[in-house]
């Protein structure tokens, strides 16, 4: 039981709010449900503004849809990420709602659609690393944030990036995602006074080390102002971005 809730619980008890009984149900309540093969954390909104998100590769399909029904149980939106077309389909046999992004792989269900706060950018170095920007587009989507994409400005045609800094500056929060040498986040955080979340992607020729070197050069940057998530994860830059974003809002 966290601190906060707890103390909740005890003044809404003292206001006559609730009765006794239901406060001990609160109280004593271990805040997930045991499936066997997962613990399925149900006051994850709660705490962080957001449901477990359900990390579906290397789980069966049968036990990515018995999350999703624990979780759509006490949640209006649920997203799942890294899940195959095999998965997607048992999930909409169950919620004929759900919806997949095949070139991210996630799988959405919403019950009632997220009010967009704020805003995010979301710059692909190149069209190959468009899986991650889907991902981070999705994610930070459905977590209720005003999410806006720039695509394939890379920085062997500078130009790209230069004729779209109106774009940047109106973003509260920046996600750049670029494989190969992994440039493009130094350059962007150089142009602006905001937030850089840089996603180093496996997008490469040998050297690119499957996203390696993309991510030394992110770590390494210049200028300043930049964080890095790990390797393909635009989910992680999400979830950053949209934690950043709501910095006021609630």
């Amino acid at each position: 039981m966290v601190g906060k809730n707890l103390k909740s619980i005890l003044e809404s008890v003292k206001l006559g709010k609730i009765e006794i009984d239901e406060a001990i149900d609160m109280i004593i309540d271990p805040g997930y449900e045991d499936l066997d093969f997962a613990r399925v954390d149900l006051d994850r909104t709660e705490r962080r503004g957001f449901p477990e998100v359900i990390f579906c590769e290397g789980k069966t399909e049968d036990q990515v849809v018995d999350i999703f029904k624990r979780l759509t149980d006490k949640n209006l939106n649920v997203l799942g990420t890294r899940a195959n077309e095999s998965i997607f389909e048992k999930v909409k046999n169950v919620f004929p709602e759900a919806v997949y992004s095949k070139v991210g792989r996630t799988i959405t269900i919403e019950k009632q659609k997220p009010k967009a706060k704020g805003s995010i950018l979301i710059v692909s170095a190149g069209t190959s690393d468009l899986p991650v920007v889907e991902e981070a587009y999705e994610s930070a989507r459905i977590m209720g944030n005003s999410v806006s994409k720039l695509l394939d400005v890379g920085v062997a045609g500078i130009h790209r990036i230069l004729y779209n800094v109106d774009l940047l500056d109106k973003a509260k929060v920046i996600v750049v995602i670029a494989g190969m040498d992994g440039a493009l986040p130094s350059v962007i955080a150089g142009l602006v006074k905001k937030p850089v979340i840089a996603v180093p992607t496996s997008v490469g020729y040998g050297a690119n080390f499957k996203g390696l070197a993309p991510l030394l050069t992110m770590l390494n940057n210049c200028s300043g102002g930049v964080g890095v998530v790990n390797i393909d994860n635009g989910f992680g830059a999400a979830y950053l971005a949209s934690m950043i974003n709501k910095i006021g809002e609630e």
